[in-house]
C-alpha cells in the first residue's frame, strides 16, 4: 500500500511541476492611437490599459512604449509609463522626433512586448491603421508555443520517468528484503 501511495505522489508531483512553473503568464495591452495631425516633437499622452489574461487590470507593473522610425532602428526611443491611479491603466508621454513612419511596441512590464500597427507622423492624418483603439489581438489568447504555456508532452514524459524510477526502486527494495520479485510473482 505504501508503494502505491509513493508511486501516486511521484506521478502527481511530476505532472504538477511543468504546469505550475508556467501558469498565468500573459497580458494584453490596449490604447488609443495618436491624435490626428500629430507632428514631430509634439507630446502624445497615451493611456495604456494592461489586462492579465485580457480581463483583470494588472497593477504593479512598469510598462514602456517604444517608438522606432521605420528603416532606422537607431532612431528609436523608449518612454516609461506611470500608474494613473486607475487599476491597470498607465500613462506615458511619447514624442516622435521626426516626420515619417513609426513602429509602435509596448513592453507590458509583465510578460511580453506587444507590437502594434505603425503610424505616420507629420502628415495630414496620422495614418494609424485602426481609427478605434489599437490592441494586440495576438495577446488576447494565451500563447500556444514558445515555452510560455504548459508543455503536456514534457509533463507526461516526466511522469513516465517518475513511474519507472518508482517501480525500479520498489523492485530493488523487495529484492533487498528477500521478498518475491515482480517477475517471480
Amino acid at each position: 500500500m505504501a508503494l502505491r501511495i509513493a508511486l501516486f505522489a511521484a506521478i502527481a508531483a511530476a505532472l504538477a511541476v511543468p504546469t505550475a512553473a508556467t501558469a498565468g503568464g500573459w497580458a494584453t495591452v490596449g490604447f488609443d492611437p495618436p491624435p490626428e495631425g500629430l507632428g514631430p516633437g509634439e507630446p502624445w499622452q497615451v493611456d495604456l490599459t494592461v489586462l492579465q489574461h485580457g480581463r483583470t487590470p494588472l497593477e504593479g507593473v512598469e510598462p514602456k512604449v517604444t517608438v522606432t522610425l521605420a528603416g532606422d532602428a537607431a532612431a528609436g526611443r523608449t518612454f516609461p509609463a506611470r500608474p494613473t491611479g486607475e487599476p491597470g491603466v498607465y500613462r506615458a508621454t511619447v514624442v516622435f522626433e521626426s516626420a515619417g513612419a513609426w513602429k509602435l511596441a509596448v513592453d507590458d512590464g509583465f510578460s511580453a512586448t506587444h507590437r502594434f500597427p505603425g503610424v505616420e507622423v507629420g502628415k495630414v492624418g496620422n495614418g494609424a491603421t485602426d481609427a478605434v483603439a489599437l490592441a494586440n489581438p495576438a495577446a488576447a489568447t494565451p500563447p500556444s508555443a514558445g515555452g510560455d504555456g504548459p508543455d503536456l508532452l514534457l509533463a507526461f514524459a516526466a511522469a513516465a520517468v517518475a513511474a519507472l524510477a518508482a517501480g525500479l526502486g520498489a523492485t530493488a527494495l523487495q529484492r533487498r528484503r528477500g521478498g518475491p520479485s515482480a517477475a517471480g510473482g
